[in-house]
């Protein structure tokens, strides 16, 4: 049985093409894999608060010390951190804004980026991250195209960010689909949707 993990990080509703496309393409998963578990979170929608002082005070010491503000402080990282342990499979679908990523999406990532938990500094000095073994798929929505190898590409703030900050917590199988050129009118956005749907429905196979 695979655990699959659905985040929504966009705030727009049904006018969201990133939820769109991964709506779809969890409903195709779970055709296609019955004995699968679907765990959701819609960040887009639910506020992740931002790491506080109290925050960082109970990350940075020992459980065994903390009074009750402090592990109230860690309660919605743990149990953020929990799902991540506890799932085979990623799925978030992430709007672009100026050229990054939503700003809850980077709350979620502070709260669930945490030393001890998803990830360890070696006697080395070096990063170990702590959730092996995962797959992650990244379905993103962006209102330009960013090839590699073009100017424009320096400008793509998104994805190598997000592979940079999952690879520090060990998921380095990172599938991008990235829907481009949706503030565009008409055909070049249709076919760009198009294309990010054909794309989507080939990893129903390759991404099991």
């Amino acid at each position: 049985m695979v655990k699959v993990l659905h985040i929504d990080t966009s705030p727009r509703g049904e006018r969201s093409h990133s939820r769109n496309l991964a709506s779809e393409f969890v409903a195709n998963w779970k055709n296609s894999y019955l004995d699968s578990t679907i765990t959701y979170r819609d960040i887009g929608h639910q506020i992740i608060p931002p790491v506080s002082e109290t925050w960082i005070a109970a990350a940075f010491s020992s459980p065994d010390t903390h009074t009750p503000e402090l592990t109230t402080a860690l309660q919605l990282s743990n149990e953020l951190i929990d799902e991540l342990v506890e799932c085979d499979r990623y799925i978030f679908s992430v709007p672009m804004y100026n050229f990054g990523i939503p700003a809850n999406f980077k709350a979620y990532i502070d709260q669930v980026c945490r030393v001890g938990r998803t990830f360890v500094v070696n006697q080395q000095g070096a990063y170990e991250g702590l959730l092996t073994g995962k797959k992650m798929l990244v379905i993103t929505a962006r209102g330009g195209s960013f090839p590699a190898g073009t100017p424009a590409a320096n400008y793509d703030f998104q994805e190598p960010y997000i592979r940079t900050v999952f690879g520090l917590m060990g998921v380095t199988d990172i599938a991008f689909v990235n829907a481009e050129n949706l503030a565009m009118k008409g055909e070049v956005r249709e076919q760009s949707l198009q294309q990010a749907k054909e794309k989507l429905a080939q990893l129903i196979t390759d991404w099991h």
